[in-house]
């Protein structure tokens, strides 16, 4: 896999989403009550620190010093310690049930309802979270499986600026923000 994304706003981070399957999934996992770039920029922060995006090291890390090095300022997540027991998690499960390769979770995919349900059994990843990451992968990396989009919903809307599917530059960025905040003030009412 090798493609330029633009989702965390930062060169070395998108080159490290845009080049590894497993950066990329984790992106995702850490895309929760923080800052989407911010979250997308987390993996590179763990292959600078523990040298490493393999899965199958990181699932066999130790716990408490996988935890602290995702914990370190600046963090890879307002929750890093708990962050890092879920990409450890993650990890653990990319390793046991596609042998240690991320990419096989979408290419191996048969058609789009299993791309989502592929993606929704991992820890951490919740039905919208899958749908998201499916779009995205569909959107972003061209992976659009028979059904892709009746499986991903209204994240497969062309134009659209829902997710982080959706981004690709600091003005689209900007959009799907204000889309969320749209969306949170009509819940709220």
């Amino acid at each position: 896999m090798k493609v330029s994304l633009h989702i965390a706003q930062d060169e070395t981070a998108d080159e490290v989403l845009g080049s590894d399957p497993f950066a990329l999934l984790v992106g995702m996992l850490l895309d929760q009550q923080f800052p989407m770039e911010r979250a997308f920029a987390g993996p590179a922060k763990i292959l600078e620190r523990f040298g490493s995006l393999d899965p199958a090291g990181i699932a066999a890390a130790e716990p408490e010093d996988f935890a602290t090095l995702c914990a370190t300022p600046p963090a890879i997540h307002r929750y890093g310690r708990a962050m890092a027991g879920r990409v450890q998690q993650v990890a653990a499960a990319v390793v046991s049930d596609y042998d240690g390769d991320a990419e096989q979770i979408w290419a191996g995919a048969s058609d789009g309802a299993d791309l989502v349900a592929r993606v929704k059994a991992l820890p951490g990843f919740g039905d919208q979270k899958a749908r998201i990451f499916a779009a995205l992968v569909g959107k972003q990396l061209g992976v659009r499986p028979t059904g892709w989009a009746e499986a991903v919903g209204p994240y497969a809307e062309p134009g659209s600026f829902r997710s982080v599917a959706d981004v690709v530059d600091q003005d689209s960025l900007d959009k799907v923000r204000a889309f969320k905040k749209e969306q949170k003030a009509a819940s709220r009412a």
